[in-house]
């Protein structure tokens, strides 16, 4: 007993660690160790951990958005050497993450290389995790499509919103190394999948919840020494800074948590309540994947049966009229096939002359002659 830090002490430390403070800072602050604060930072993170299986799941949101950010554990280098340090866990981390866009609550997260397996294993949890068909939307990174493909299906409303980025000046006097700046200059929509609605495709709050990781998490901030020396505590520290969030901060223009938002919580949860929630839950088994209903369009729409979707009027139609008595085809008048005209006239033709043989030999008389008659 001893050893254990007293409970002001423990959320003294927690208070200055969810407000992105470093470990040696945390440590001049409160007059603790630093290995003290980084054992402690490490088990209430995987109690938060075992804390976000239990709490957030069979959720209905309409409108997921998925995103990866970048970060450094081990060293700060992209190239190690295999011999030296394990390239799995030194150099770029990136965390992946789902939030839904309705209640700003992070749905799952993964801490792990910019590759296909860390894709997979963030969209397998998402989808363990919901029991609505959300729209989906992501940047242009292509390693997304397959594992939607296979966890939601291919008429999944599935679209992405592709940044184009253009050269241009910097800011006069500046040096040389920011001569030229990278600037978004527009942004494309396409779909991938099913028929997702393009006005609701955007990922504003995904970049605005990268920018509050990087804010209130040291370990994410840019140009700093105070990232992740080992993986196991650079993914306990992004455990505890989304549980937080998600239970104990109240955003701007939100009257409740995320959580209360999405229905998982009623109250706010104070640091004492997280702490002494993450440090008492036991291990649990991970959310399994639930059937997916679809929800209902807006606009006149009708269910197909088994729950296999819904028939939705698209817009430019129009309602089908009450159904009236048959009526016979209308007559369609024939034109009179025209006269044919008469042929040119021609001259008379010329008078032949007939010749009567005589039965008793006399001479040929031409019928008609000037006698008119047999000779």
């Amino acid at each position: 007993m001893a050893n254990v830090l007293p409970a002001e002490r423990r959320l003294e430390v927690l208070a200055a660690l969810v407000n992105g403070t470093s470990i040696r800072a945390a440590s001049r602050m409160t007059g603790v160790h630093q290995d003290t604060i980084g054992r402690f930072g490490q088990a209430i993170g995987e109690g938060c951990a075992r804390l976000h299986d239990r709490l957030v799941r069979d959720l209905t949101c309409p409108l997921v958005d998925l995103d990866e950010m970048h970060s450094w554990c081990g060293r700060r280098q992209v190239h190690v050497d295999p011999a030296q340090h394990d390239a799995a866990t030194s150099g770029e981390q990136w965390i992946w993450a789902a939030i839904c866009r309705t209640s700003k609550l992070v749905i799952a997260w993964h801490v792990g290389k910019r590759d296909q397996e860390s894709a997979d294993a963030l969209v397998e949890d998402v989808r363990a995790r919901l029991t609505v068909m959300p729209q989906i939307t992501t940047d242009g990174l292509g390693l997304y499509a397959q594992p939607i493909a296979a966890n939601f299906g291919r008429a999944a409303p599935y679209m992405q919103t592709v940044k184009n980025f253009t050269a241009r000046p910097g800011k006069p006097g500046t040096s040389e190394k920011f001569a030229v700046e990278r600037g978004v200059d527009f942004i494309q929509k396409r779909a991938v999948f099913g028929t997702p609605d393009p006005a609701k495709a955007t990922n504003y709050a995904i970049e605005r919840a990268n920018l509050t990781a990087r804010q209130w998490n040291a370990r994410l901030r840019r140009r700093t020494l105070a990232f992740s020396k080992k993986l196991s505590r650079h993914r306990a520290a992004i455990a505890l800074h989304y549980t937080y969030v998600n239970l104990c901060h109240l955003p701007r223009n939100m009257r409740g948590t995320p959580a209360m938002a999405a229905g998982i919580t009623d109250t706010v949860w104070s640091l004492q309540e997280l702490m002494d929630a993450a440090l008492a839950e036991p291990a649990g088994k991970k959310p399994e994947p639930q059937p997916l209903a679809i929800p209902k369009p807006e606009g006149a729409a009708r269910e197909l049966p088994a729950g296999r979707g819904w028939l939705r009027v698209l817009p430019g139609g129009s309602a089908p009229s009450a159904p009236t008595a048959p009526q016979s085809p209308p007559v369609v008048p024939v034109a009179a096939s025209p006269e044919p005209e008469p042929p040119p006239s021609q001259p008379p033709p010329e008078r032949r002359r007939m010749v009567q043989l005589s039965l008793f030999g006399e001479r040929e008389s031409p019928i008609g002659g000037d006698d008119g008659g047999i000779q």
